[in-house]
């Protein structure tokens, strides 16, 4: 006797992941929300008044937004530092130390070049420089990995501090400007280079450098060839190796994806922001994008709003210092829970009761 399946069940299982990749990520954002007012109540403030700030210096007005994006576009570019490798099956946490590095490499060509080509010209070859720089260092790791079995998070996570030592030698040493007197800085970009903002608002070009490079990525890795391939052996290196795929070549080429998008990011600060290079270039918008591309299951497209989100929260410092007597670091703790209820949050994709689909009958 033949059964016939309900239709629902082989929809849910068709559906079943894609809920669970909204749904986990949403509720550990309103776990982590619960938990940062228990945090908040310890600290002596209200958590409703709490939530209500960081809503209004994030959402509320319209200069806010303007913060808020600012802050979202090194975000979205930072976040692709540690989403791309993921879909090999790496776990890249370099994404500051090749903010740095591409910030560095951009500043100094924005130097050398100075007013010897069109401002136009100067600001692509500055982003040439930075996503150069960027992808070199992060595919350090991937080498690493692939060729000397290095641990690539780790290889990363040493690569920051690296990179951040290196920019303060020049910036105390070589590249030092010392008619600037506030701290160790180099030369400032000249004002003819610095990259301008979109009509009538602060903000800069490099929020849209962000959605179109997540874009970009997200159909590199979706709907082409490459994409196929670095998925596949991201799913099962050694089906991959037997399939005839150059393993090594792909990691070393997903990491310099990865590393040039962060380093772009920091020609974007550097360019828009900070106009010159020194410790203010460590800004920790790298150590953001990990949680932005964990929180948004490395998806590019997603990282889009959930970089929006936490620009939100960055933007947020000021006031609830002001208006509340927390530290200013307090987000760095909101931050932090976050990131530890998306990590368990992982723990649980496909055993989710309600989602699993039940067992077919078997007479």
């Amino acid at each position: 006797m033949t059964i016939q399946l309900e239709p629902s069940l082989g929809l849910l299982s068709r559906w079943r992941s894609s809920l669970e990749a909204v749904l986990l990520p949403v509720a550990a954002l309103v776990v982590a929300l619960i938990l940062f007012g228990g945090f908040c109540a310890l600290s002596g403030a209200n958590p409703l008044a709490v939530y209500g700030s960081i809503y209004k210096a994030a959402f509320g007005r319209w200069s806010a937004w303007q913060n808020t994006l600012i802050r979202a576009a090194p975000l979205m570019l930072t976040a692709l530092c540690t989403a791309l490798p993921a879909r090999l099956g790496l776990v890249i946490i370099g994404n500051e130390g090749a903010l740095v590095i591409g910030g560095l490499a951009a500043m100094m060509m924005g130097l050398l070049l100075g007013t010897a080509l069109p401002p136009l010209l100067v600001q692509v070859a500055m982003a040439v420089a930075g996503m150069v720089a960027g992808g070199v260092w992060i595919m350090l790791a991937g080498a690493l990995r692939h060729y000397r079995g290095v641990n690539e998070t780790i290889s990363s996570l040493l690569l920051n501090y690296i990179a951040i030592a290196f920019m303060n030698h020049l910036v105390e040493g070589p590249l030092r400007d010392v008619s600037f007197v506030t701290k160790p800085s180099s030369a400032a970009l000249d004002p003819a280079n610095v990259l301008g903002t979109l009509a009538g608002t602060r903000i800069h070009y490099g929020l849209l450098y962000g959605i179109v490079v997540c874009v970009l990525a997200y159909f590199l890795i979706q709907r082409t060839t490459f994409g196929f391939a670095a998925r596949t052996a991201g799913g099962n290196i050694r089906a991959a190796r037997i399939a005839g795929l150059a393993v090594g070549k792909l990691t070393l080429a997903v990491c310099f994806l990865g590393g040039s998008a962060a380093g772009l990011a920091g020609m974007v600060e550097v360019a828009a922001v900070q106009k010159r290079v020194n410790e203010s270039l460590v800004s920790n918008y790298g150590y953001a994008g990990i949680l932005v591309a964990f929180v948004s299951r490395h998806n590019p497209l997603a990282t889009i709003l959930v970089a929006i989100l936490l620009g939100g929260i960055l933007a947020s410092g000021g006031i609830l210092q002001r208006s509340h007597n927390l530290p200013d670091a307090t987000v760095l703790v909101f931050q932090g829970i976050v990131f530890l209820c998306v990590l368990y949050s992982d723990s649980l994709y496909g055993k989710i009761p309600w989602l699993q689909e039940p067992a077919p009958p078997t007479t």
